[in-house]
């Protein structure tokens, strides 16, 4: 509440008569009415005057600051921001002699010009923190977010939502996770994918594929092959199937994703046990073999640089949790693997909330 600042009246005689209508002679009945009138006038006046010492009890007045803050803490008691320490903004108390007293043990945090009341909190700010992660802070108990800078991104804050990914399982009736298909070109990546969406898709699992090649139709088609934007199409894809795992959904990423460094990014995106690496290993000469888009023929021929098996290599995962083997002796259907991983799925649990 912003507090209207009225000037005290001072209560004279002269400011009462100017208020009454002439009194003239010494007429007792006119006396009467005069005195009555005036101890009205006296009450209503002191009446005023309570209400506007008592308005200050109860107010906080803001100062709007040149710059946004973000994040601080007001220790009315110190007359000083603490905790984090960051930002301009800072609630001023009242002047009045009420406020001060009100405002004696009230500790506010400031969240881009937003005040909450967190409590009675340390003067020196030890108590009030207590973990600040994810552009979140945790204040006695409560969570509050604070502007943060990621990459090139500043001023930005987290907004949650009360339907968590808890909720949305409960929904789903299955565990949102990411199940990322590595392996060379030609090995059996889409296949097995899809073969996998429809298999969840007939038990009544909501999946999602994200295809190496159909994100580059759409998403990722600024991006090329050379190492520094395949990179950042395999950070982009983790984020975004990141996002599908959160809503609840099982994410299939099915893409060649050669270096190891880029897989641990993606699963370091998530929470543990929800990233499940399926490695197709499948031989070069097989895959070769196969060749069902003709890259393996163009690469030897020149026509394609950069290609993943020919000129650049494949990094296989060193501790996946499902590996799917192909070979000339072996020849398993892609819908055989595909209930390999559904078995895996079903052993931990993920097909249930």
């Amino acid at each position: 509440m912003i507090m209207m600042t009225h000037p005290v009246q001072k209560i004279t005689v002269a400011a009462i008569r100017r208020r009454l209508p002439s009194v003239t002679g010494a007429n007792p009945v006119l006396n009467l009415q005069f005195l009555c009138t005036s101890s009205i006038l006296f009450i209503t006046l002191v009446i005023r005057t309570s209400i506007f010492h008592f308005s200050g009890f109860c107010s906080l007045r803001l100062e709007s600051p040149p710059v946004l803050p973000k994040l601080g803490f007001w220790d009315s008691r110190s007359d000083k921001r603490i905790g984090l320490g960051v930002g301009v903004v800072s609630p001023v108390r009242s002047k009045g002699f009420w406020s001060v007293m009100a405002m004696e043990r009230l500790q506010m945090a400031c969240v881009n010009e937003k005040v909450d009341n967190v409590g009675d909190l340390g003067k020196d700010g030890s108590e009030l923190v207590e973990n600040s992660t994810n552009g979140h802070v945790t204040v006695s108990g409560r969570t509050v977010s604070q502007l943060a800078t990621i990459g090139n991104s500043t001023n930005i804050m987290w907004h949650g939502c009360p339907v968590d990914k808890v909720e949305r399982q409960k929904l789903l009736k299955q565990k949102g996770c990411v199940i990322w298909i590595t392996g060379l070109s030609g090995s059996g990546k889409s296949s097995v994918a899809c073969a996998l969406s429809q298999s969840l898709h007939c038990r009544g699992k909501l999946s999602y594929i994200l295809d190496g090649d159909n994100v580059r139709h759409g998403l990722n088609r600024d991006l090329s092959f050379k190492a520094e934007d395949r990179a950042e199409n395999i950070r982009r894809v983790g984020e975004v199937a990141k996002l599908f795992a959160d809503a609840g959904l099982i994410c299939i990423a099915s893409l060649i994703s050669p270096y190891r460094r880029d897989r641990d990014a993606c699963r370091a995106l998530l929470p543990e046990g929800s990233f499940i690496e399926v490695f197709m290993d499948v031989p070069l000469q097989v895959c070769e073999a196969r060749d069902p888009k003709g890259l393996y023929k163009l690469a030897r021929a020149g026509k394609i640089e950069g290609f993943t098996g020919i000129h650049d290599p494949y990094e296989p995962p060193l501790n996946c949790e499902i590996v799917l083997e192909h070979s000339e002796e072996v020849c398993a259907s892609p819908r055989d693997m595909a209930e390999k991983v559904i078995h895996y799925l079903e052993e931990n649990g993920y097909l249930q909330a």
